[in-house]
């Protein structure tokens, strides 16, 4: 289970990266401020969940269950949050209206949250 969270890990930061210098050269010209300032939140956020990922693979004081259910609310959550907003971002570049997932966005976040509130009380448990 470890090597899978840190495979995915490793993932998510690559891809982040792409991403990142994608919007930062590619759609730089295309995008409004507004939309390349969305994209750049989507971008940040997956980062930070990849090194968090591979926080949770490599940490030996997190139970296995708590691996379990951090790493896939941390995945549910970084498709749906930034998943959803490279989408709205690119919405008028892609030619397709996506603002239906605008509701998409809070449930990813509310994933991350969990996620982290889920390894604090892990620490918590282990400390008490």
């Amino acid at each position: 289970m470890k090597d899978k969270i840190v495979l995915i890990g490793l993932f998510l930061g690559l891809t982040s990266i792409i991403f990142g210098a994608f919007g930062a050269h590619a759609l730089k010209s295309v995008l409004t401020e507004s939309q390349l300032q969305s994209f750049e939140v989507g971008v940040r956020y997956q980062m930070y969940h990849a090194l968090f990922l591979l926080f949770i693979g490599k940490y030996a004081g997190i139970s296995e269950a708590a691996q379990k259910y951090i790493s896939w609310g941390v995945i549910l959550g970084v498709v749906l949050f930034s998943g959803s907003i490279y989408l709205l971002a690119l919405s008028q570049v892609i030619g397709i209206d996506f603002s239906f997932l605008g509701p998409v966005t809070p449930i990813g976040g509310f994933l991350l949250i969990g996620s982290w509130f889920l390894l604090f009380l892990n620490f918590f448990k282990q400390k008490g």
